[in-house]
């Protein structure tokens, strides 16, 4: 069994390892890789292996960086099965769509660039309609069943924890008498958080692959993260002002939803209307209502005592039109407002920044990493001007920073994940930088966990 790593290998982006075994080639992901511009366009045009000449695809989420190239990959020539869990199936499905949508506006703007200059226009990656083909491919899988992936190679989906149907992929490679067994992490999720069954730990495993992206730090628990949420809120619609949440349509925005909901049933949001105002956030959370079978206990049991699905309450309003989004300008009184985009770079949450930003009363909510350069960024520096739409607006609103939210496990999580499969042949790590990697791999060592291997862009393994 060979495993090539050709994405998110020392670094947190465009997943992507094919395993080869019994002539047969398996892919495990095929994330977008997401960097500097000229080097993002090339890395993700070119595959290092002929696409037509893959048997199978195997996808732990729905990610953008875990799926997104699923349709340049189905465009030059894969026709074989995408296994997945039906939920993250149907995520990807709108995610893809919603991918192709920006990798077409995206090629319109350069190419307006490129005219100026004289110079020919550029192809988009793929558009809304290759992405759109994706969908044929899918083989819904569901949680804890074995499948033949391909000749000799059986699989199976187990909780990950980290979004909606999220999974950790269980590898049984036959080659002659030999049998591997093989345990890729995905995104590795938290206990306790809200909606999801807790991840599932590395079990009957030689070897297993895992993500390392918070191998520097712990996270605190997440339930008091979720206090802070609460905390400003109530503070905020105390003073009449309004919240404004820049969220990642899925994942982030459904367990704030959920969160709201614990309020409203406490009786704590009386009459306080709560906007979800993403269109892609709008169709993910429909998604999630559509999946049960994905939730931990306590959601099921808030569902049925309070006779209501977990997102969707008294008071909360999808907008599903741009005019009803544009009439949130004009909201007098206190509200909640969820848009996206999750870093405040594009799409709705703009608006409704440039026409709440200058007000003292409101409350920006920054809930997630912010990349630097962002206006998210800038926002969660407390810069006091920012530039919206190329006008410069002076922050008056508060700004509340709540880490904690992450959906990644952090260094505690991944060193339990690391030690739950005792006598193993080794460890690989991916999906994390090299800071990261270096601390979780010392701590790792000092547990007596010396096989450990981090291992450098478009190399191969034998195991």
């Amino acid at each position: 069994m060979r495993i090539t790593f050709n994405g998110a290998a020392r670094t947190v982006t465009g997943s992507q390892y094919l395993l080869e075994a019994n002539g047969s080639k398996i892919l495990l992901e095929c994330g977008l890789f997401q960097g500097r511009r000229a080097e993002t366009y090339e890395r993700n045009r070119n595959f290092r292996f002929e696409p037509g000449g893959v048997d199978a695809v195997l996808l732990s989420h729905a990610h953008i960086d875990h799926s997104g190239n699923l349709p340049h990959l189905v465009k030059h020539g894969y026709a074989g099965p995408i296994f997945a869990t039906p939920a993250t199936a149907a995520l990807a499905d709108i995610m893809l769509q919603d991918s192709g949508h920006i990798q077409e506006a995206d090629a319109q703007f350069i190419n307006k660039k490129r005219a100026e200059r004289g110079e020919p226009p550029v192809e988009p990656l793929y558009t809304l309609e290759d992405a759109a083909q994706v969908a044929q491919y899918f083989r819904p899988q569901e949680y804890n069943r074995s499948f033949e992936a391909a000749e000799g190679v059986t699989a199976e989906f187990l909780d990950a924890g980290h979004i909606l149907g999220s999974a950790a992929v269980r590898l049984e490679v036959r080659e002659g008498t030999r049998t591997t067994r093989f345990w890729f992490s995905g995104d590795i999720g938290r206990y306790k958080l809200p909606i999801l069954r807790d991840p599932v730990l590395p079990h009957e495993a030689d070897y297993v692959m895992m993500e390392c992206t918070y191998g520097d730090k712990p996270h605190s628990d997440p339930m008091e993260a979720h206090r802070e949420f609460h905390a400003a809120v109530l503070r905020t619609v105390a003073r009449g002002g309004k919240v404004i949440i820049p969220a990642f349509a899925v994942g982030r925005t459904q367990e704030l939803v959920y969160s709201l909901n614990l309020l409203a049933e406490a009786g704590q949001l009386q009459h306080i209307p709560v906007f979800v105002d993403s269109p892609l956030a709008v169709r993910a959370s429909k998604i999630f209502g559509e999946h049960p079978e994905c939730y931990d206990a306590e959601t099921l049991e808030f569902i049925r005592t309070n006779r209501h699905p977990a997102l969707n309450f008294a008071g909360l309003k999808y907008t599903q039109s741009v005019d009803e989004s544009k009439a949130l300008n004009f909201l007098k009184g206190p509200a909640i407002i969820i848009s996206a985009s999750g870093m405040a770079e594009a799409g709705r949450i703009l608006h409704h920044l440039k026409n709440n930003i200058e007000d003292a009363r409101n409350t920006v909510l920054i809930v997630g990493w912010q990349a630097p350069y962002t206006l998210g960024r800038r926002i969660a520096d407390r810069e006091k001007e920012v530039k919206i739409f190329g006008e410069t607006y002076l922050r008056r609103a508060e700004v509340v920073t709540i880490g904690g939210l992450s959906a990644h496990g952090g260094q505690d999580m991944l060193l339990k994940y690391a030690a739950a499969e005792k006598g193993l042949k080794g460890i690989i790590l991916v999906h994390g930088e090299q800071n990261a990697e270096a601390i979780l791999r010392a701590k790792l060592a000092q547990a007596g966990q010396k096989m450990v291997v981090y291992p450098e862009l478009f190399t191969s393994m034998d195991l």
